[in-house]
This record gives structure tokens, C-alpha cells and sequence, in this order.
């Protein structure tokens, strides 16, 4: 496009990776001597990247169809200014095909059918220098071929006007246009111009020996620009508008081929819509109704199973309630009867302790009022009482003849004893220290 209009239109190049087709449009103001011109470049990014490619071709068609219905509405406005409107509309498309030099590709072939009701197609093979010219003549044929045969209307130039007739009968003879494009400028000979240089030569962009561009340059802007948007007025937009307007109900005769007036086709439409809207309002009415019910029907059916459910949850909880109070009053029954048998064994414990302490007392006792003590060889226990006189057994290791000696003690004091022959008691005395 920038070789086309010799400007650099300001844009990224678009990358092959978009998950569909996505259609760019940027409008320029363009300007040359006295002529103006406002052009408007819309890109579809994306197309035939796609592993599935079947419905590559519904964005094109949807922005197509949007701009004809922004103008339809506009033109149907009771105040219309469509002298100052900008027109949106496709008035022509460029469709690239790749140089294969084999034939269109299924996606080439359905695209183009869907379009060429909806805008003027042109057709052109991109980069028309990779193929020989040989092999570009035979591709060219074929891709006529296919589009005859499976019924695909491209743009013709129009050659009823005597003036462009010739030429344009001529031009329609090299469709589809085999063109190349460059940016860059080389000096060949004396000359500066648009050129691809390879190892092998130059191409150059507007050599008409070399491609097509500068027929496609001069049918486009300068020879069929008027018919091109004429041709999208008269053609392809009145079929979206006739189709448009059918689809709401407007006609041009009714069924006995009399004129329709637009208040009857008005009125008419407006009863039959009015119909269809209370025949729609009263099967919705019907069908909240019946979900109402089955609604109240599943509610109560749900506050059935909870009534149920609570009573067995109740009846439950009164059974492991009664269960609990029964164990809790046997378990107290265990406890009490265990401090009674506690208090017994505490009772009897104690009682033992103060009997074996009496007893544990009196031998102490015992143990300690009793003294021994040697007498001149002789082992001597006593007893002291607390009263009386204290008695003192004394075994002296003499014959056997001998025997026990007592003593009498008053007090702790020495005593001196004699042994007895025979076995009657001595008594000794003893006197105090």
C-alpha cells in the first residue's frame, strides 16, 4: 500500500500469531496538487493463520455488513446530512493471492464467494517476482478458471463508457494483476526509482515489462475510482438495504401487486410485532406459573423430609439423653458406696494405728526402764518401776552349783551382791551413790 499511494502509512507490521482474524482500519488524509483524497486502509490481520481456517472469512464479512448498516441508519434519520457523512463503506478489495503458481486455495475460493456480493474484489498475486514468466501466465489462467468455475464474480472495469472502454477492455484481459512492491529507491541509469535488487538483477516496481503494478496504480486511482464507489452504492449496498428492509417487513408490492404505503407497512408490522409480544408475554406468564408451582411442590417436599428428619434426630437425642442419666446415677451409686467403703478402711486403719502405737509406746517403754549392767562378771537385767524397788536378774558364768542372784535397787546406784551357793535368792544391799 505504501508503493501503492507512494506514502509511508504509519503502522507495526502484524504478527502471524493472533488466535483469529482481527481487521485494523486507520484513515488518512492524502494530498496531492489540488486533489484530496480520504483514505481509509482496513487490514485483516490474522487471516489464514489459523490450523482451522472455516470461519476465517465471518470478520470480514461482519465489518463489511457494519459499515452498511451505520450508512442505512443514517439514511433512514428524518433529518439526514449525508453531504458531511463520512462513508465507511468498502468500496474495494485487494485480495492477495500467494504466487504458488499451482491454484487458489480452498480458503481463497471461499472467501471471495462470501465477498463478492458485499464489495468490489480485485484480484492480485503478491510478490510476483518469485515465479518465472512462464509459470506466472499459466497461474494467471488458472486462478481465472476456478473463480469461473465455482461461480466467483470479481470487479469487472466497466466498458460501457466510450472513453475508458478500451483501455479498461484491455486491462480486464491481465486480471487478476501480477504486482510487486518496494520502498526502496535505486538508481538505474539516469533514473531514481522503486526497485527490489537481488543478486541476480533489479526489479523495478513500475517496469510494466516486470509486473503489473502500474496498470493496478492506474485502474484503481486514476481511471475507475468514481465507478468503484458507484458500483458499491448501486450494487452491493442496495442488496444489504433490500435485504435489510424485507427482513422488516417493508415491501414494495403487496400480494396483488399493488403499491404498499409505508403508514400500512408501518402499521401492519406494528400489530403483527404487538401480537408476537403478548403471545410471548403470556407463555412466559404461563411458564413462571408452572415453575412456581413445581417450585412450591419441591419445597414442601424438602420441608417434609426435614420435619421427618428432625423428629428421628429428637427421638435419638432422647434416647442417648435417657441412656446418660441411667449410666450418670449408676456411676454415682459406684461413688458413693466407694466413699462409704473408703471411710470404713480409714476408720479400721486408724483405729489399728492407735492400738499399734499404745503397744509400740509401752515396749519402748519397757525398753527403756530396763538397764543391764555387769557386777563383777556377772550380767545383770532390771526392771525399774516407776514405784517400788527396782529387781535386777544377774547371771554370773560360775559353776552350776551356782545360781541367780537378785538384787533390790532403789535407785540408780552400785550394787554390790554375793552369790549363793545355793538356789534361795540373796538378797543384797545396796547403797546410793
Amino acid at each position: 500500500m505504501d508503493t501503492l499511494f507512494n506514502t509511508k502509512f504509519e503502522g507495526e507490521p502484524a504478527t502471524h500469531t493472533q488466535p483469529g482474524v482481527q481487521l485494523q482500519s486507520n484513515t488518512y488524509d492524502l494530498q496531492e496538487s489540488n486533489v484530496r483524497l480520504k483514505l481509509t486502509i482496513v487490514s485483516t490481520v490474522g487471516f489464514g493463520d489459523q490450523i482451522n481456517k472455516e470461519d476465517s472469512y465471518k470478520p470480514i464479512v461482519e465489518f463489511i455488513d457494519a459499515q452498511f448498516e451505520a450508512y442505512l441508519q443514517e439514511e433512514l434519520k428524518i433529518r439526514r446530512v449525508l453531504h458531511t457523512y463520512h462513508d465507511s463503506r468498502i468500496h474495494v478489495c485487494l485480495y492477495f493471492i500467494a504466487p504458488t503458481g499451482h491454484s487458489l486455495k480452498s480458503l481463497d475460493l471461499v472467501t471471495m464467494k462470501k465477498l463478492d456480493s458485499k464489495v468490489n474484489i480485485i484480484p492480485i498475486i503478491a510478490k510476483a517476482d518469485a515465479i518465472s514468466k512462464s509459470e506466472l501466465t499459466k497461474f494467471k489462467i488458472k486462478i481465472t478458471s476456478e473463480l469461473v468455475s465455482n461461480g466467483v464474480q470479481i470487479y469487472q472495469f466497466p466498458t460501457d463508457d466510450e472513453s475508458v472502454a478500451e483501455i479498461n477492455g484491455t486491462m480486464n484481459a491481465h486480471l487478476p494483476f501480477a504486482v510487486i512492491g518496494s520502498t526502496e529507491e535505486l538508481k538505474i541509469g539516469n533514473k531514481v526509482m522503486r526497485a527490489r535488487q537481488y543478486p541476480w538483477g533489479t526489479v523495478q516496481v513500475e517496469n510494466e515489462a516486470h509486473c503489473d503494478f502500474v496498470k493496478l496504480r492506474e485502474m484503481l486511482i486514476r481511471v475507475n475510482m468514481e465507478d468503484l464507489r458507484e458500483q458499491t452504492h448501486t450494487r452491493h449496498y442496495e442488496l444489504y438495504r433490500r435485504c435489510k428492509l424485507e427482513e422488516m417487513g417493508f415491501k414494495d408490492t403487496d400480494p396483488d401487486s399493488k403499491p404498499f404505503s409505508l403508514q400500512e407497512t408501518y402499521e401492519a408490522k406494528r400489530n403483527e410485532f404487538l401480537g408476537e409480544l403478548q403471545k410471548k408475554e403470556e407463555e412466559m406468564r404461563q411458564m413462571f406459573v408452572q415453575r412456581v408451582k413445581e417450585k412450591e411442590a419441591e419445597l414442601k417436599e424438602a420441608e417434609k423430609e426435614l420435619h421427618e428428619k428432625f423428629d428421628r434426630l429428637k427421638k435419638l437425642h432422647q434416647d442417648e439423653k435417657k441412656k446418660l442419666e441411667d449410666k450418670k446415677k449408676s456411676l454415682d451409686d459406684e461413688v458413693n458406696a466407694f466413699k462409704q467403703r473408703k471411710t470404713a478402711a480409714e476408720l479400721l486403719q486408724s483405729q489399728g494405728s492407735q492400738a499399734g502405737g499404745s503397744q509400740t509406746l509401752k515396749r519402748d517403754k519397757e525398753k527403756k526402764n530396763s538397764y543391764c549392767f555387769t557386777v563383777n562378771s556377772a550380767v545383770c537385767c532390771m526392771l525399774h518401776e516407776t514405784q517400788g524397788p527396782v529387781w535386777a536378774s544377774c547371771r554370773h558364768p560360775f559353776p552350776a552349783q551356782q545360781s541367780w542372784a537378785s538384787l533390790s535397787l532403789i535407785s540408780p546406784l552400785t550394787c554390790l551382791g554375793g552369790i549363793q551357793s545355793n538356789p534361795r535368792p540373796l538378797l543384797s544391799s545396796c547403797q546410793g551413790l
